[in-house]
């Protein structure tokens, strides 16, 4: 039995995917009309969990409930870098949980694609192999996995092309021409790169789907939440009321503070991200941004 913790898009889409081929129930905060639906207290007694709640509520999660699941096995899907210790999703879950229970799956997948059983390719990186090759097992076949034991590489690379995506929505809201906007994403790629490798992570993880795959994906489709936040910023629309509208989290709003903090203490060069830095949190605008980028 699997259990699916957070019932958002993606973790229902990961929930649909899963339940087609092994038991599974499904659990959020509030209670949702899907079946199968319990409460917390009720999926963490499961030995296989899969965490699919905000990457900034993690912290909080584990703190209620890290004593409940240090012996499960764990399967994170969140992406994102906590904005308040600035440390990796995998720093802080292993805390709680040893990193043999622990791998991480990220990849070039709209949820909304995930749910019609259209073709997905998906990587899980784990320390621990065969655990990645345990949650492998559960995926339909419509969902090709990959197995990797890079997790710095995956996990960044899920959490960094968020920050690119908000930049090609802006390059795209400025109507500024899919050459510009081209050379911005094969930039984009470059820098995640950069930063993943003072990380220790691996040059082949951002060559694949979980690099570029998915940083193709996200900064290419208003499918994409991070790409519709700098489509809106580059009409001149509030973050806040961008937010609002949206009414889903959109991470590389978060991610984007994280990266320019961790990249400022190590001295990374993370140009797109710094600019995507100034544009949400230090009001520049997002035409001067892209002009000082391009230039």
């Amino acid at each position: 039995m699997v259990s699916v913790v957070g019932a958002g898009a993606w973790g229902s889409a990961i929930y649909h995917a899963i339940s087609q081929k092994t038991k599974a129930v499904i659990t959020s905060r509030r209670k949702r009309d899907i079946a199968n639906f319990v409460d917390i207290k009720e999926a963490l007694k499961n030995e296989y969990l899969i965490i699919v709640i905000a990457a900034q509520a993690i912290r909080d999660f584990l703190i209620n409930y890290g004593e409940k699941i240090k012996h499960k096995k764990i399967l994170v899907a969140s992406k994102g870098i906590d904005n308040k210790s600035f440390k990796f999703l995998n720093e802080i879950f292993e805390e709680y949980v040893s990193s043999n229970q622990l791998a991480f799956v990220s990849g070039p997948s709209f949820a909304k694609e995930v749910k019609e059983n259209k073709p997905t390719a998906l990587v899980i990186a784990s320390k621990n192999l065969s655990l990645a090759q345990e949650f492998s097992k559960f995926f339909p076949d419509f969902i090709k996995i990959y197995i990797d034991e890079d997790v710095a590489g995956v996990e960044i690379a899920g959490a960094y092309k968020n920050v690119i995506a908000i930049a090609a929505g802006i390059c795209e809201g400025l109507n500024l021409g899919n050459n510009a906007k081209a050379a911005l994403i094969a930039r984009g790629l470059v820098e995640m790169d950069r930063f993943a490798k003072f990380f220790g992570a691996k040059q082949n993880t951002f060559l694949g789907v979980a690099g570029a795959g998915d940083l193709f994906l996200t900064a290419n489709s208003t499918m994409s939440r991070n790409y519709r936040v700098g489509l809106n910023l580059s009409k001149g629309k509030i973050l806040e009321d961008i937010l609002t509208e949206l009414g889903e989290v959109a991470e590389g709003v978060y991610t984007t503070k994280a990266i320019y903090t961790i990249a400022k203490n190590n001295n990374i060069y993370t140009p797109i991200a710094n600019e995507v830095y100034k544009i949400l949190y230090e009001d520049k605008k997002p035409h001067e941004s892209l002009k000082d980028l391009l230039s």
